[in-house]
């Protein structure tokens, strides 16, 4: 279960990464929308509703997750940018799942995810090394640097298309 919840392991921070980290996440964060996008393509509604592992959410579910997190995470980055050390707010993504926008065509979540990443790809290309790190307040995972939260971040969009793909690649779509 471990391997279906987790398909490219569990998030890993690096301890002093390079500016050629950095600008590897930037390049990852702009490719995001169109990963999902290719990741969903030619999926019917049958396979759209499917979940992704036995008691997860279905492929539908995590693109609109996905668009849910990243306009949390950008709003994050942006006041540990413009305040000091903030406490960002959570939300309960359970609940958020069951609510009806999910029910939305995830195209919608895919241009969502498209404007939000060139919005906050314009930011990250105009940062100096010492605003990463700058810090906000997680109530879940404590105070985080902005350079461990984009980390996370590329982190998780890429986990949860891998989610989506590994799905696709045990049922043969």
């Amino acid at each position: 279960m471990e391997q279906l919840r987790y398909p490219i392991g569990r998030f890993e921070r690096i301890e002093q990464p390079t500016q050629a980290n950095r600008d590897k996440w930037v390049t990852d964060v702009a490719e995001t929308a169109d990963l999902v996008r290719m990741t969903v393509l030619n999926l019917n509604q049958e396979q759209r509703l499917t979940p992704y592992r036995p008691g997860g959410w279905t492929v539908q579910q995590v693109v609109h997750h996905m668009a849910d997190n990243d306009i949390n995470a950008f709003l994050r980055f942006k006041r540990a940018l413009t305040e000091d050390s903030p406490v960002a707010s959570s939300y309960r993504e359970d609940l958020w799942a069951e609510l009806s926008d999910y029910q939305v065509p995830i195209e919608v979540s895919i241009q969502l995810l498209e404007s939000i990443h060139t919005r906050f790809v314009a930011v990250l290309r105009s940062l100096d090394p010492s605003d990463y790190k700058k810090t906000f307040t997680s109530p879940v995972l404590g105070v985080l640097s902005l350079e461990t939260a984009l980390q996370r971040f590329v982190w998780h969009d890429r986990h949860h298309i891998a989610q989506i793909a590994s799905l696709k690649e045990r049922m043969g779509w």
